[in-house]
């Protein structure tokens, strides 16, 4: 049977995963050209979207680990029994990873591209390109997270059903002594 401490807690933390990816979207920097007279450079807002796409990524990988961990990565351990269940968790097992990875190399790039700011300073009369990070990324990394959330909490539940199948013979296969 599932645990449902275990799901709770992955809930939990797929939340917060997914809440701080969301805030990082709404929390990316903006730039602006500064200007001193002489010379246009870009002035950069508050950098904490950085923080929580990173903070976003910790924690989904967090929750990843505690599923793989608990339900022995589904290549170690005793083998599954034949059933429905173990098909789904193996579909799931491979969606489930895959959304991860997606999620997490949303988080990562958006938080490194976020981190970037131009440097160099103009003097020409053209004002500087100032890097900033498209819109989307972090949003990204959240839909996925939310999609990591869900498949993993369904793979759990899955794997968990297929290890605690009992094998149920249609008719009874012992040897009767009874007539000889």
């Amino acid at each position: 049977m599932a645990s449902t401490l275990l799901l709770a807690l992955v809930f939990v933390i797929d939340l917060i995963a997914f809440a701080l990816a969301v805030a990082a979207e709404q929390r990316r920097s903006t730039a602006s050209v500064g200007n001193n007279g002489k010379e246009s450079y870009c002035v950069y807002d508050e950098d904490i979207a950085t923080g929580l796409g990173v903070g976003s990524f910790l924690f989904l990988l967090l929750s990843q680990i505690l599923i793989m961990v608990t339900s022995r990565c589904l290549c170690c351990g005793k083998a599954m029994r034949p059933s429905g269940s173990r098909a789904w968790a193996v579909v799931l097992f491979i969606t489930c990873w895959l959304f991860f990875f997606i999620a997490e190399v949303c988080l990562l790039a958006g938080s490194v591209r976020n981190a970037y700011h131009t440097k160099y300073k103009n003097l020409l009369n053209d004002p500087p390109s100032c890097a900033t990070l498209r819109k989307g990324v972090f949003a990204a990394g959240a839909a996925f997270a939310f999609l990591t959330a869900v498949v993993s909490e369904l793979y759990y539940v899955s794997y968990s059903k297929a290890n605690d199948a009992t094998v149920n013979y249609g008719k009874d296969t012992g040897v009767r002594m009874g007539n000889l």
